[in-house]
């Protein structure tokens, strides 16, 4: 007998699932408009290569400060709210960032900016949770390809700019504006009243009243929070790629490699476009093969593909490169975030809060340490963390699930 048909969405439903994807893309196109301006921002303000890492490592620094006040923001005034005023406040911190007449200035926009980003995340993260469960079937990833979508526009909106020599103020600031408007409008689209409380939360007796004894408590915990560190490991591994892209793919196509500006812009855009087309089929991969297949393939690829175009550096190549690393990280961001939020024994969004404050620890280490190890020995050395990136994903995969579902939707 063939499984029947599920049943139809509800409008408000496909509504709320549309604002969400258009929060995600607002999200990540605000802050790629100001990355194709970062060599002219470098070469304007005579910073070294450690001084811009440096400068770059804000950004992460105040997601890390912010990201745990995500939660009590989020259960106070609504995650579609929150995400909606974290995006317009994110938005003022990139404009100031790409106007700083100093090093200071540029570092305090980017630790702003980073503060509200971080919150931002986890809020548009929460929501899309809440409407994927309404779907009762995986969305998250279709949310994390719109994110892409709109790197990859910002990422052309800035290399056009940063082309036609448009000033950065007026560029950054119509950018602003334009995003502030679409995510305003998609608020009033989002899920309405406040957020909801799982039946899985438990208070911390919560194992003796199912009968266990307190050292199998304690046991269970640990387990928890050991895989919990291998899912932050894995999602670390995706945002060492992804910042490799942001932070160093046009300082390294236009310094080392010798491109020009619009030109050097095509890595990160090349990055980003791949994981776009990764997420977009990475429901239908991770149903047919399961997490754990998905991930170990997209490590090898990750290290393969960077490997290869930084043995034998040319733009094509390289472009390639990093085309490939965004193919092969595209899914683990998403992998982790509801790994971690299907854990047992946690409140509800404490796994996904504890991630999506965790992975930037490699956004805020790989900036400085990228650029020390290119001033000592040049940044093509220094971008091996690329492929490092995919040998960590691929030793931590284990711990990500193997089920795959079958027709009907039965898992196997």
């Amino acid at each position: 007998m063939l499984p029947s048909p599920p049943p139809p969405v509800p409008r408000e439903h496909r509504a709320a699932r549309f604002a969400v994807a258009v929060l995600f893309l607002t999200n990540s196109a605000i802050f790629a408009n100001l990355l194709p301006r970062y060599p002219q921002i470098k070469a304007g303000l005579g910073l070294s290569n450690a001084e811009y890492g440096l400068a770059v490592a804000a950004f992460p620094s105040g997601a890390l400060m912010a990201g745990l006040a995500a939660g009590a923001l989020i259960r106070r005034f609504r995650s579609s709210r929150v995400a909606v005023a974290g995006t317009l406040l994110t938005s003022a911190g990139v404009l100031l960032a790409g106007l700083a007449p100093s090093w200071g200035v540029l570092a305090g926009a980017l630790f702003f900016a980073g503060c509200l980003d971080a919150i931002t995340d986890v809020a548009q993260n929460s929501h899309g949770l809440r409407v994927q469960r309404l779907y009762g079937r995986s969305i998250l990833n279709s949310f994390h390809a719109i994110w892409s979508v709109g790197a990859v526009c910002g990422g052309l909106m800035g290399g056009l700019a940063a082309g036609l020599d448009v000033p950065r103020g007026v560029h950054l600031g119509l950018s602003a504006l334009l995003f502030a408007v679409v995510a305003l409008t998609a608020l009033r689209y989002t899920l309405p009243g406040p957020e909801p409380i799982e039946p899985g939360e438990r208070a911390e007796g919560g194992a003796q009243a199912d009968g266990l004894s307190a050292g199998q408590a304690s046991t269970g915990r640990g387990r928890i929070w050991l895989m919990m560190a291998a899912l932050v490991l894995i999602a670390v591994g995706g945002t060492l790629v992804e910042d490799a892209g942001s932070t160093w793919a046009a300082v390294y196509l236009s310094g080392t490699l010798g491109a020009d500006v619009a030109l050097a812009s095509f890595g990160y855009i090349a990055l980003v476009g791949s994981q776009f087309v990764g997420r977009l089929l990475g429901d239908g991969l991770v149903d047919r093969f399961g997490q754990r297949a998905v991930a170990r393939t997209g490590g090898v690829i990750t290290a393969a593909g960077m490997g290869a175009a930084l043995l034998f550096p040319s733009l094509t190549g390289t472009i390639a490169g990093f085309a490939l690393a965004g193919f092969g990280v595209a899914t683990l961001v998403p992998a982790a975030m509801h790994g971690a939020d299907e854990l047992p024994g946690l409140r509800a969004g404490t796994g996904l809060t504890v991630v999506s404050w965790l992975m930037r620890l490699g956004f805020l280490v790989s900036p400085p340490v990228v650029g020390l190890v290119a001033d000592a020995v040049g940044l093509r050395t220094g971008l091996l963390v690329v492929p490092l990136a995919g040998t960590l994903v691929l030793m931590m995969a284990g711990v990500l699930s193997a089920a795959r579902v079958q027709a009907g939707g039965q898992r196997a």
